[in-house]
């Protein structure tokens, strides 16, 4: 090899060693802000699924609260509600890549602890939005609305909408191990004043939050028991299901239908009278605290701690005597979706 060649060589070898010093070095320093890349902190959202409008309003608010406190939102969601093992390996790509924070409403509140636990073991601030694990503790802190008494609202607005008629219930509820639908099944129950073997539940479906399955849950309660009149569901799309399958019966103004999420599209309903009322709940508010407590934690170290209530209020047109309610026209002013 000619000289000159040999000599470029060696200046581009050292020029390249350099730069790969450099650029370890940096990566070192911008790790200590919380950027295992170089770049801003990062904090992670992890959602039930990408399709129901409560957690893209929810996305859309980190998204927001990640833009004015100057980190890099990191997000996935499970492929389904349920879809326990989505967010496992959400979780590990997440600290695998180096977030500070993750923020996460868990598909199973029990079968999520183990990988949130390793997180956490590895230095990463964990909060759960809009459903708590089980135990609690499992997260850092829990932003969320108080789910029992969403569903308290809407039991006691149905008892008293009933006027002491005797009531038939369907209760379309979420899916087995998750802690926010057994809250709100929880709430109804104690609003409306009866228990779990009350003889007036005449029939209880899960829906997976999904409006298809709702209407399906619906056809099959009303096959089990024709003379519902009282139907509590999980969420407005269960409800917008349940309506469907009412209607097709022609039973749509003769069934109170109670529901909770406080969405633009539920709150619709509401004012068209599909849905009796609906329990208001605010995923930007959640969101917005979830990514400020991440980013506050990168900047001082302090750690958010305990539970944080969100807020929840009663809409309605029809307020009855004794329930606290805003009507739909504060509803609209205050929905997502």
């Amino acid at each position: 090899m000619p000289r000159n060649n040999r000599v470029l060589t060696t200046s581009v070898r050292v020029a390249a060693c350099t730069a790969a010093a450099t650029v370890a070095l940096a990566a070192c320093g911008s790790g200590a802000q919380g950027g295992s890349d170089g770049g801003r902190v990062k904090v992670g959202l992890i959602t039930k699924t990408d399709t129901n409008p409560f957690f893209v309003k929810m996305k859309e608010g980190a998204e927001q609260a990640a833009k004015e406190s100057g980190v890099e939102l990191v997000s996935a969601a499970g492929k389904f509600d349920g879809d326990n093992a989505g967010q496992v390996t959400a979780i590990e790509n997440m600290v695998n890549s180096g977030v500070k924070g993750i923020l996460i409403t868990p598909n199973d509140s029990k079968a999520i602890v183990p990988a949130l636990e390793k997180a956490r073991a590895k230095g990463v601030l964990v909060i759960a939005l809009d459903s708590p694990t089980d135990p609690q503790d499992a997260t850092d802190a829990l932003f969320a609305t108080d789910n029992v008494k969403a569903g308290e609202l809407i039991g006691q607005y149905a008892k008293a909408a009933m006027a002491g008629r005797k009531a038939q219930i369907a209760t379309l509820d979420l899916a087995p191990g998750v802690a926010v639908g057994v809250q709100r099944h929880e709430g109804f129950l104690k609003g409306f004043g009866v228990s779990e073997t009350d003889p007036s539940i005449v029939c209880s479906q899960d829906t997976g939050g999904d409006q298809a399955k709702g209407q399906t849950a619906m056809e099959n309660c009303l096959q089990k028991a024709p003379g519902i009149n009282v139907v509590y569901t999980i969420n407005e799309p269960a409800a917008l299901g349940a309506y469907t399958a009412l209607k097709a019966k022609g039973l749509e103004k003769k069934v109170l239908v109670v529901s909770v999420d406080g969405g633009c599209t539920g709150t619709n309903a509401v004012k068209e009278g599909k849905i009796a009322a609906t329990s208001q709940q605010y995923p930007l508010k959640m969101a917005s605290l979830g990514v400020k407590a991440v980013a506050d934690f990168a900047e001082d170290g302090k750690k958010a701690s305990g539970y944080t209530d969100t807020g929840v209020t009663l809409i309605t047109d029809r307020a009855q005597t004794g329930v606290d309610a805003e009507d739909t026209a504060y509803g609209l002013e205050n929905c997502w979706g």
